[in-house]
């Protein structure tokens, strides 16, 4: 599926996913991935049971603060667990669960908003 939001130069738009991967500012990244406002990741998470706060570090680690994680569930929502989601807003980041395709979007839109958002994509 092809995306395309009129970003400011230098952020990671979200330009197309599908295959397998995701097109991140004219870059093919083949599997999941961890998306800053301004750098890209691989993600060794293929499905919500390999998901954990040390995952999420480059997230928990971001200067400044993210103040929003999308999580994209692959395919089909998941609800994230509930030990995930406690930990993030104890840290003061919310966390929105969707399926992948969604997460494209909204993460797109946030950071048209230049929001301080991040995106945890397991691939589809």
């Amino acid at each position: 599926m092809e995306l395309y939001q009129d970003i400011r130069p230098g952020r990671q738009v979200i330009q197309a996913y599908g295959d397998g991967g995701f097109r991140i500012a004219g870059v093919r990244r083949q599997g999941s991935v961890l998306i800053l406002p301004d750098a890209s990741h691989a993600w060794p998470v293929a499905d919500l049971a390999a998901l954990s706060l040390d995952s999420l570090d480059p997230v928990l680690s971001a200067d400044p603060p993210v103040e929003l994680l999308l999580l994209g569930s692959g395919a089909d929502f998941q609800l994230a667990p509930a030990e995930l989601r406690t930990a993030l807003r104890g840290r003061g980041i919310g966390l929105e669960a969707m399926a992948t395709p969604a997460a494209c979007r909204t993460f797109n839109l946030l950071l048209a908003d230049d929001r301080r958002v991040a995106a945890a994509l397991i691939a589809v």
